[in-house]
């Protein structure tokens, strides 16, 4: 790995991010695209301007471009990088979409679906996962043939194609609702790429094309985190907080399948949309309708937390167990998830205890 060509990647998407953040901050204020704070769950003091995913779709894709030679140097074809950009393109319309109109939950959740077909359309499939027991499984045992396109014959290989849709799916609803607080999602998702790039960049799991696009996505949210930090002068928006769930969901699949990584370093996020979609069904409410103040994010805040030490709890868990994945086996990252499961049930107990403390008052 030339890391001067790394250096000079990172740097590119990263002044290319800011440069987009300021102009697209401009362009959102000018056409009265905001977030305007409701004092719930919009804690912000004043209208911020939307779109600020935009910034980091352009740049990552840009730079990607501009580094072809190096993207297609390794086992992926075109289709599948295709693939990869259409999917974007299609949570980025779809967010503006939202951002302008305010879409219903019904309406948004077609994006995220096309785009997530857009890469299995593009070729990105699962071949094997690793058996934690020994062995493999492989995923590509069932396959239906859909027909063909001259000499290009597609298929839809049902445990791999399903997989992929509902990781990615996970992935991009996961960042869509941890969106909550200045520089949380931007954050993490630079800690997962960095991390990404460093495991693809190892003797043992070298793979130069992933290294250089993880590294670009890396550069392009430290370029937006820069306004995105507290107190923000720009959002994401909902293309954006869905784009990076989205991105590295696919980084982690074409980098060999690399989910359990990608699973650490979001465990605690998911967990917490996992717990948030239980609660709400048991209280009987529709649990992608149902906003409220009761994810861990905003948990912290009511402690007393400021949102820069919040955002910053998020990015050391985040930071350690991603990291501990670079040093374990299969069997050590199914530990190190159940570690991350018990931890978060040690949370929920925590502010169950909290709650009925502050009832008893």
């Amino acid at each position: 790995m030339n890391f001067l060509l790394v250096i000079k990647f990172l740097l590119f998407s990263l002044i290319l991010a800011y440069i987009f953040s300021i102009f697209i901050r401009k362009i959102a204020i000018y056409f009265k695209i905001l977030d305007i704070p409701d004092k719930k769950r919009k804690i912000h003091q004043e209208k911020i301007p939307l779109l600020g995913g935009v910034a980091i779709f352009l740049s990552f894709f840009i730079v990607l471009f501009l580094a072809r030679d190096y993207i297609l140097s390794g086992n992926l074809n075109p289709s599948h990088w295709i693939g990869f950009f259409i999917g974007g393109l299609i949570l980025m319309i779809g967010g503006f979409l939202d951002d302008k109109y305010k879409l219903s939950p019904g309406k948004q959740i077609i994006f995220p679906a096309l785009a997530s077909l857009a890469v299995i359309l593009g070729g990105v499939g699962i071949e094997k996962i690793t058996n934690p027991l020994g062995g493999y499984l492989y995923l590509d045992t069932i396959k239906i043939n859909l027909g063909h396109i001259g000499d290009t014959v597609f298929y839809f290989t049902v445990f791999s194609d399903l997989l992929i849709f509902l990781w990615l799916m996970g992935m991009i609803y996961t960042t869509k609702i941890l969106d909550g607080l200045d520089g949380l999602v931007s954050g993490i998702i630079a800690i997962g790429a960095f991390i990404i790039f460093l495991f693809t960049i190892s003797e043992q799991y070298y793979q130069g094309d992933i290294a250089i696009a993880s590294i670009i996505l890396f550069g392009a949210c430290l370029g937006f985190l820069i306004l995105n930090w507290h107190p923000a002068k720009i959002f994401l928006g909902e293309g954006g907080s869905v784009f990076l769930g989205f991105s590295l969901g696919v980084l982690a699949i074409i980098s060999g399948g690399k989910i359990a990584i990608a699973l650490l370093i979001m465990g605690i996020p998911i967990l917490d949309v996992l717990w948030s979609i239980i609660r709400r069904l048991i209280a009987g409410k529709n649990p992608f309708k149902a906003g409220d103040r009761k994810h861990l994010h905003f948990r912290l805040l009511d402690l007393g937390l400021s949102q820069k030490k919040a955002v910053l709890i998020y990015y050391v868990i985040a930071g350690i167990f991603g990291l501990s994945a670079l040093f374990l086996q299969s069997l050590g990252k199914i530990l190190a998830l159940g570690t991350l499961v018990l931890f978060m049930i040690l949370i929920l107990i925590l502010f169950y205890y909290l709650d009925q403390k502050k009832k008893n008052v």
